[in-house]
């Protein structure tokens, strides 16, 4: 009877061990690692003049304490190879890096692989690359790629940035150079994964037009995430057409999407003399979405139901969060996007941040 007793003991506690362990499960872990993003690239430069953000109490608060406690917890960062002044090259995005992951945000790095913006309309080689032979300039993207990964150490990587044309023109062009433009994605994605065990890989292409032929032209390379931008200014206004592409994208290509730019404006006014990007009613979905701060936040809420409601739908980054108009009214070189920025003209948050929870 005593042996009795002590098996019987021995089972109802290894029974109630495996009950801890499942009641450690968390069933909210997709949640948890549902990406709530914003691009801060320009911060470093705008806090150079010393601005005074808000929160949505309109108390005086560091922007990077708003954004955490309203659920932001990825940072976006574009990166250049040798930009004119300090801004955006690897320094600054290093710094900046370490500052964030002291504050808990995980970081994102977009590599432009030139010295300036890169987008569908130009992907202009790096001074320095240029000139090079194909296995040279391949070789440069590898060694490159290695020295971001091992010295910022980022969370996610983008190899491009809105690459719909291919990077590094002219060797790197996608209709000219179609082997070319793989083999570079190839040695950017064999340096991340050969230097991290960690760091998830982004393709990332603007707009939803095309995106299938893209992201079959890209079926051989080693990436783990289909990243988009969608803006309804240059790729529709339909947004059943844009969850209809993301459904679609990660269902037939078996991938994680995340909608890697997007941004609404809260008011089409201005508040500085740059030109704004947007700035009249054709270019909003109306009668949905106005140019006011509730149309903002409808707008991103949506694109998080979006999202979540897509199989393997990953989360969505906000670009140009940080682009108040920091050099003041009178300036005509601030910020084209102070109308879109997740703070109004008075640097107070707007409340579409509660839509990062």
């Amino acid at each position: 009877m005593k042996n009795a007793l002590i098996y019987i003991s021995i089972i109802i506690f290894i029974y109630s061990c495996s009950k801890d362990e499942q009641t450690n499960f968390n069933p909210n872990s997709e949640i948890e690692n549902y990406i709530s993003a914003v691009d801060l690239s320009r911060l470093p430069e705008i806090e150079s003049t010393n601005p005074i953000f808000y929160d949505q109490q309109n108390s005086p608060k560091d922007i990077l304490d708003i954004l955490k406690e309203n659920g932001v917890n990825t940072v976006r960062l574009r990166l250049w190879v040798n930009p004119a002044n300090q801004h955006s090259g690897f320094d600054e995005v290093r710094q900046f890096s370490e500052t964030l992951k002291t504050n808990g945000f995980k970081t994102w790095l977009t590599l432009h692989y030139s010295d300036t913006w890169a987008d569908p309309g130009q992907q202009e080689t790096p001074a320095i690359w240029q000139g090079l032979n194909f296995e040279t300039l391949k070789d440069s993207v590898y060694n490159y790629t290695k020295k971001v990964v091992t010295q910022i150490q980022p969370d996610y990587i983008q190899i491009g940035n809105e690459i719909n044309s291919g990077l590094l023109h002219p060797q790197g062009d996608i209709s000219l150079n179609n082997s070319n433009f793989k083999a570079l994605l190839s040695s950017g994605s064999s340096a991340v994964r050969e230097h991290s065990n960690n760091c998830k890989i982004i393709l990332h292409f603007a707009g939803l037009e095309n995106s299938d032929w893209f992201f079959n032209q890209t079926n051989t390379i080693d990436y783990d995430i289909i990243g988009l931008s969608y803006y309804p200014i240059w790729h529709g206004k339909s947004l059943d057409n844009l969850q209809n592409t993301i459904q679609s994208l990660s269902s037939n290509f078996n991938k994680k999407i995340v909608i890697a730019e997007t941004a609404y404006p809260f008011t089409l006014d201005w508040n500085d003399q740059t030109n704004n990007i947007v700035g009249s009613t054709d270019q909003l979905i109306l009668p949905e979405f106005p140019a006011s701060p509730q149309g903002q936040k409808d707008f991103i809420n949506k694109i998080k139901t979006i999202t979540k409601s897509t199989n393997q739908g990953l989360g969505f980054c906000y670009w140009g969060a940080e682009l108040i108009a920091w050099k003041g009214s009178q300036s005509s070189t601030a910020s084209p996007w102070e109308n879109q920025a997740l703070f109004d003209f008075n640097n107070k948050a707007l409340p579409v941040l509660s839509e990062f929870k």
